[in-house]
């Protein structure tokens, strides 16, 4: 067997990981996008310390790494970025809750514009992708860059938490898809061609 096959069976005998990914992300946005709502207590904000943890960071993480390993650098780089944006989010809300420790949070903001930057370099990858993967990353650019005035300039985050919510959606519907499609050997909810044919 030649080294290839092997490296095509081993990718062969990976589960599809975009489901965990977009299950971590569709959990970590409606919890984010419903504070920025106002739908839940400002008291209560350390509560969405362990759903942006182990939804929004790890299970992105762990998505990323088993993309890594199929070689799939779209959804490998996008999961693992965003895992990282949702670990710095998570410590972010601990130093701010839980220590005395004076911070400006217009760190964070500037840290959302980078963040911004990446998601528009995705999003233009994703047009190679799917219909739904685009739709999602244009929800996110949104949530993100009406976050940055809410940081920098004391906007209200609630415009920001509406795409949190359609963000929540569309991921909730990618990874049905995905897992419905994957299971059944037939396509059950579409995802939709790419928007740029290669």
């Amino acid at each position: 067997m030649k080294n290839n096959d092997v490296g095509k069976s081993e990718v062969s005998l990976i589960a599809e990981p975009a489901v965990l990914g977009l299950i971590g992300l569709a959990v970590a946005a409606l919890v984010l996008g419903s504070t920025d709502l106002g739908f839940t207590s400002s008291v209560s904000k350390s509560l969405m310390i362990p759903w942006v943890l182990f939804f929004g960071a790890t299970a992105q993480l762990i998505a990323g790494l088993m993309e890594f390993k199929r070689t799939n650098i779209f959804g490998a780089t996008v999961f693992t970025v965003y895992a990282m944006t949702m670990y710095s989010i998570a410590v972010t809300l601990v130093i701010s809750i839980f220590t005395g420790a004076s911070f400006d949070i217009t760190h964070y903001g500037y840290g959302l514009i980078g963040i911004f930057i990446f998601s528009m370099i995705a999003t233009v990858a994703s047009l190679l992708t799917n219909k739904v993967f685009f739709a999602i990353l244009i929800a996110v650019d949104l949530a993100v860059v009406l976050l940055v005035p809410h940081y920098l300039f004391g906007f209200s985050p609630w415009y920001a938490g509406i795409f949190l919510l359609v963000t929540s959606a569309l991921s909730f519907y990618g990874a049905a898809a995905i897992l419905l499609n994957t299971m059944a050997k037939k396509i059950v909810l579409p995802l939709g061609n790419p928007l740029w044919k290669r």
